[in-house]
């Protein structure tokens, strides 16, 4: 276990809270994002800042592009993962888009997407009943052609499932993230097992091709702590190498709060934790009140932007709810804000 005051993290840790939504659900009935909006990923394309993310309306997940210059306003661009109720698929009811594969996976070089054989190429689950995360999830890719990104087409089967998985994940499948290092893709995700209260912890995939997946036998990679802030998840993986080290931007969960939380690794499958979030629940009466979970991670001119889905309890005129609570997108960062 690595102490919180250890100096290695000292360039991981983003204190400066941002305090008000970057992204929020719009409310309208029948909207993709009528209830809230979560699981930002935010990249550099096209000489502008874009950020995909998730929008729930009552049925399901459908995700989304918006575009920034800044970092901090966004504006909200099209659904590009849509529902196709009707149409037989195993991700009819909609997906979850999480990650968009890079170029770099490094953590000082800014995000940017990565073409393979011409092609851009997304990451997501979906979930097979109607409701809030309805029934075991399982991962699948798209894959799009145009530099808008507004196109995609999604494999006609996941690539991957918990129907061959072990106990731990047999509840079904979450957040991917995808890197390349040494000549192979590594797919980093969090599962659930199958009890009333279920745990949630991470595991690990590698592949030659991005389609045929082999699990690492040290599953879980990242397991849940013992009478510890992540107690029962430890979920939401995004993984940067930052020179020799690999470092896993988490977050864990106690029947409490969402918090962020920080792994070290030298190997991809040993990991070493923070003792201590890196971002916590916020104080009472802040957005982040409930969760601060599900990071982003962006270096920018020397800055370092950590964005994260902020949960907190519903209020009167809030034009958005997910089981009373207001779900939106912040962001925090290592330097304090210009809010001038």
């Amino acid at each position: 276990m690595i102490s919180i005051t250890d100096t290695r993290i000292n360039q991981y840790m983003t204190p400066y809270r941002y305090g008000a939504p970057v992204l929020t659900g719009s409310g309208k009935e029948g909207a993709f994002d009528a209830k809230g909006v979560d699981i930002p990923f935010v990249f550099w394309h096209n000489d502008r800042f874009y950020m995909l993310y998730t929008g729930f309306d009552g049925i399901g997940y459908q995700s989304a592009l918006a575009t920034s210059d800044d970092l901090l306003h966004w504006e909200h661009k099209g659904i590009i993962l849509c529902r196709e109720e009707g149409s037989g698929r195993w991700d009819a009811i909609g997906g979850a888009a999480t990650w968009m594969i890079k170029e770099s996976d490094n953590f000082q070089d800014l995000p940017q997407l990565k073409k393979i054989n011409g092609k851009y190429w997304m990451v997501y689950h979906s979930y097979p009943k109607n409701g809030y995360e309805a029934g075991p999830a399982e991962i699948g890719l798209a894959w799009c052609e145009s530099e808008d990104l507004m196109t995609w087409k999604r494999l006609d089967a996941p690539v991957f499932s918990w129907k061959d998985g072990e106990p731990w994940e047999m509840g079904g499948l979450y957040k991917a993230c995808i890197v390349h290092f040494n000549d192979n893709w590594y797919m980093f995700y969090n599962a659930k097992n199958q009890e009333a209260r279920w745990i949630e912890q991470t595991g690990m995939a590698v592949s030659k091709d991005l389609f045929q997946w082999e699990r690492c036998d040290k599953n879980p990679v990242l397991r849940i702590g013992e009478k510890t802030w992540d107690g029962r998840f430890v979920s939401d993986p995004y993984i940067l190498k930052d020179k020799d080290m690999y470092v896993n931007f988490y977050f864990g969960y106690d029947n409490g709060h969402a918090q962020e939380g920080l792994a070290l690794s030298k190997n991809l499958t040993d990991w070493e934790k923070v003792d201590l979030p890196i971002l916590t629940s916020g104080i009472s009466g802040s957005l982040d009140q409930n969760h601060a979970h599900k990071a982003s991670i962006v270096m920018y001119n020397g800055t370092l932007y950590h964005f994260y889905c902020a949960t907190r309890p519903n209020r009167p005129g809030d034009l958005t709810s997910v089981f009373e609570e207001f779900r939106t997108i912040t962001v925090a960062a290592s330097r304090p804000f210009n809010l001038r």
